[in-house]
């Protein structure tokens, strides 16, 4: 018998989501999967909402990104912010759930490959430091990290800084998003030289109104990335 199969014996694994016996680590038992709202089939092209219809094989858009002016090129979620996808995210944010990142990277992995490009380079969406220093750990750049590993995308966890102190997006409205968080990133002055030219992949947990992550990609814009792709751990989507 193996190391890791008498350790299973004495520490059977567990669910990531209810505590319940499962047949790997980090896994899902099936009452959970269910529960995630996984995003498959035929989606936005831009943001990640999962789209009516099949999928042909053509890009396909969403009633917002048709009317509103999206600054990046391409975008992928990996579940619907509700039921246990949302309880989830709020343990990894809020509750130190640090075993999460693992599973979360595989998810995130299999979401990105559709939109990955040779070259590419991943960012987190970064904390302003004061925000950073209560929580201690910037939950986007632990899944970039992760990801990158996986995958084998360049990541670069302080591309992107944050040098004003936002107020929180809850409550407000789409537009008062947007408004909140302008000019709110910058590419770090040491880290530029790292992405001029290249296909930068923005990383974070939640896609709401798109205002973050319309924000940092004007930012790496600004500072001469090529192109720049979204992805979200979760994506709140209303009519989902």
């Amino acid at each position: 018998m193996g190391i890791e199969s008498a350790l299973h014996l004495l520490f059977p694994p567990t669910c990531v989501g209810c505590g319940g016996q499962v047949a790997s680590d980090f896994g899902l038992c099936p009452d959970c999967w269910r529960d995630m709202s996984f995003i498959a089939g035929l989606v936005c092209d831009k943001c990640g909402t999962p789209l009516p219809g099949e999928d042909e094989g053509r890009p396909e858009y969403c009633d917002d990104c048709l009317t509103i002016a999206r600054p990046w090129d391409r975008g992928r979620a990996v579940c619907l912010y509700r039921d246990k996808g949302r309880d989830l995210v709020l343990s990894l944010k809020h509750a130190d759930r640090l075993d999460l990142i693992r599973p979360m990277a595989g998810w995130l992995a299999r979401a990105v490959r559709p939109i990955m490009t040779n070259g590419m380079i991943a960012a987190p969406i970064p904390l302003h430091w004061t925000r950073l220093l209560r929580r201690r750990y910037n939950q986007s750049a632990l899944l970039g990290r992760s990801l990158a590993k996986i995958t084998g995308i360049d990541h670069c966890p302080d591309l992107l800084v944050r040098p004003r102190q936002t107020e929180s997006q809850e409550g407000k409205s789409r537009d008062q998003r947007f408004a909140n968080l302008e000019d709110a990133f910058r590419v770090h002055p040491r880290r530029r030289g790292k992405m001029v030219g290249r296909h930068v992949l923005l990383v974070d947990d939640v896609m709401t109104s798109g205002a973050t992550f319309a924000a940092a990609a004007d930012a790496c814009h600004a500072a001469g990335a090529t192109q720049v792709s979204v992805l979200a751990l979760a994506r709140v989507a209303k009519d989902a």
